[in-house]
């Protein structure tokens, strides 16, 4: 620890030459001769100790070097590439945290049996408006320019709900910023600021990354612009929950909130990730952060650019992790693989055959050790493709293959349509799946993914069923937007929340 210390002081100060790869020595000749057994003020005073021989027990002398490692020169990395690291403010109204749950209820009184009798009732609650109030809202990132006409990467948390993003540059110049999309799925935003011939950072291959490589993350923690911290990377595919899909890159890097949307360096100045989140028991950097490999970044960019946004493979299982006692059970020698739990009706993985009890142990050919790997591979390959699958049945090894379906995201159902279409109602909904229909007891309906407008004002909440609009059922988007076509000024909403039925209101003037 000393030595590295040791090390990093002298490459602050300017007195190791750091450059091109071999042109000097990682440490002092003096210090080299501590470390064969030396005494080191004995070493460096230049005295010709003799090494006594080494006990049976005692721990090699020397760590043999990698070869071409060496010390990263963040000042270079910093100099060259920090203009093309940028802060991002947003601004916007969001509904405050808890106001779902609450309904606007006094503090401690959401669980009080009189007010749980009428938290079913859409509207109670609320606001003078009728929906729980809206809030502005301001906020803080980090990004980076990859293309010299004004192409960002961030993260989608950082713009979400957002109404105006700014970008302003290491030279204090500021652009309004659009979101050309953002993937909540991967936490990767894409925005657009006009501009040319900006500084751009140079992007580099996350998958040649490997634990105790050294890193360099540059952003904006608590508003301190163009801040850099350094450190190593502590592990590698990392699964965090609610982020299967993204394999992360586990630092020790401080990063703070504001570096979110960041680039993470490898020590030759190359982006390898995103800095994307901490763990933290108090909302500051406690040793561990999280970056999304730019592999990951690049290919959702790349999908958004072309058509603004990202879509992802599913296969429709649950899976979880072996352990030693499962692994016998079911034949297997070691915990590797992915233990199927469930299987969706209807989706790739029904149409492949797959059953609960199977072992998924390779993907297109590539061993899985743990069952997050699954969730990365199918996540990040599009739907229609094909994929092969090794999976141990019965104590013996097949193959299968799997035409994967999409992840379904909610159908943008009036909150986006024009007025062509009719007003605005508010809603983003999907179809309900056929094992949500059994459980709903339900031969149709759409659920209410997202809500916001005149349909939150009325008290549509995001998980109600919507069965039917003025009257009519209604099983799918058109039948929706055929009602609106007409331009009602109030629509009402039959919807099912916890099992009950109730007719809403919705005003549209």
């Amino acid at each position: 620890m000393k030595t590295k210390t040791l090390n990093t002081a002298l490459i602050a100060a300017g007195v190791l030459a750091v450059g091109t790869a071999g042109a000097f020595s990682l440490n002092p000749g003096w210090l080299d001769k501590a470390k064969a057994g030396l005494d080191p003020a004995t070493a460096k005073a230049g005295n010709d100790v003799q090494v006594a021989a080494a006990s049976p027990t005692a721990a090699p002398a020397t760590v043999p070097m990698i070869a071409g490692a060496q010390v990263p020169n963040y000042r270079a990395i910093a100099q060259q590439f920090g203009p093309a690291v940028v802060g991002i403010t947003v601004a916007g109204t969001q509904k405050p945290e808890g106001a779902a749950q609450g309904r606007g209820l006094p503090p401690g009184m959401e669980d009080d049996p009189f007010f749980q009798f009428f938290k079913g009732i859409p509207g109670y609650g609320q606001g003078p408006r009728g929906g729980a109030p809206q809030q502005p809202f301001r906020g803080q990132g980090s990004g980076f320019i990859v293309s010299e006409d004004g192409l960002i990467l961030t993260n989608a948390h950082v713009v979400r709900d957002a109404r105006d993003v700014t970008v302003k540059l290491s030279d204090r110049r500021e652009f309004p910023a659009k979101v050309l999309g953002s993937d909540p799925v991967t936490d990767v935003a894409v925005l657009r600021i006009e501009a040319k011939g900006l500084p751009v950072v140079r992007l580099g291959d996350s998958k040649q990354l490997d634990v105790g490589d050294p890193v360099l993350a540059i952003g904006s923690p608590f508003g301190f612009e163009q801040t850099a911290t350094q450190g190593i990377v502590s592990a590698k595919g990392r699964s965090l929950p609610g982020d299967a899909v993204v394999p992360f890159i586990q630092t020790d890097a401080a990063v703070n909130p504001g570096n979110s949307g960041g680039p993470l360096f490898n020590g030759n100045g190359e982006v390898v990730g995103i800095n994307a989140q901490i763990y933290s028991h108090t909302g500051g950097y406690q040793g561990l952060a999280f970056a999304i490999p730019i592999d990951v970044a690049l290919k959702v960019k790349d999908q958004i650019v072309a058509t603004g946004k990202a879509s992802h493979g599913r296969l429709g299982v649950t899976v979880q992790d072996l352990n030693q006692g499962l692994a016998e059970s079911f034949g297997l020698k070691r915990p590797d693989g992915a233990l199927v739990s469930q299987v969706v009706p209807d989706s790739a993985a029904a149409s492949a055959g797959l059953k609960p009890g199977d072992v998924i142990t390779h993907v297109n050919g590539e061993a899985l050790t743990r069952s997050g790997s699954l969730s990365t591979v199918i996540g990040m390959s599009k739907p229609g493709e094909t994929v092969r699958l090794g999976v141990w049945r019965d104590r013996k090894a097949i193959d299968v293959e799997a035409k994967l379906g999409g992840v379904q995201p909610a159908e943008e159902a009036v909150a986006d349509a024009g007025a062509a279409q009719g007003p605005r109602l508010g809603l983003s909904l999907r179809p309900l799946q056929p094992q949500e229909k059994s459980q709903a007891k339900l031969d149709g309906g759409m659920l209410v993914e997202q809500v916001t407008g005149a349909a939150e004002r009325a008290g549509i909440e995001a998980g109600d069923v919507l069965l039917a609009i003025n009257g009519k059922p209604v099983s799918s988007i058109e039948q929706v937007r055929s009602v609106l076509k007409g331009q009602p000024k109030s629509v009402a909403l039959l919807v099912q929340r916890q099992g009950n039925q109730i007719f809403v209101p919705v005003p549209l003037g």
